[in-house]
């Protein structure tokens, strides 16, 4: 049931707070948007039109038009749990998504961050 909350989630709820903890370490609005469209595939105004529609996480990444890739190569722990252990595919990718702002806001590089 947990899993569920965080479903329904707004990302619009959530957003504010990527944003907030990348700039905290003196990174930018800009460089979480930059990320969220690499993982997700949004480009900066279908990202926006997805916050302004108020889109749970489970509608962000239904909708999204193409997942990376490379976001298999997203590994490491979030929140105590290792993301390439979570079988769940949506929390997967919302793990993705908290474990790409969090190294970030780390201060990785974003060729690191990006995979590339």
């Amino acid at each position: 049931m947990k899993n569920e909350r965080v479903y329904k989630m707004t990302f619009a709820s959530v957003y504010p707070m990527y944003v907030q903890k990348a700039e905290k370490k003196g990174r930018t609005k800009d460089e979480v948007d930059t990320v969220i469209c690499w993982l997700t595939g949004y480009d900066e105004p279908g990202l926006q039109l997805q916050i302004e529609k108020e889109v749970t996480f489970e509608m962000l990444f239904a909708e999204a038009p193409q997942m990376n890739p490379n976001a298999d190569k997203i590994t490491g722990v979030i929140c105590g749990v290792r993301v390439e252990e979570i079988e769940d595919p949506l929390m997967r990718k919302i793990r993705w998504l908290d474990k790409l702002v969090d190294e970030l806001a780390k201060g990785k590089a974003m060729e690191k961050v990006l995979r590339s």
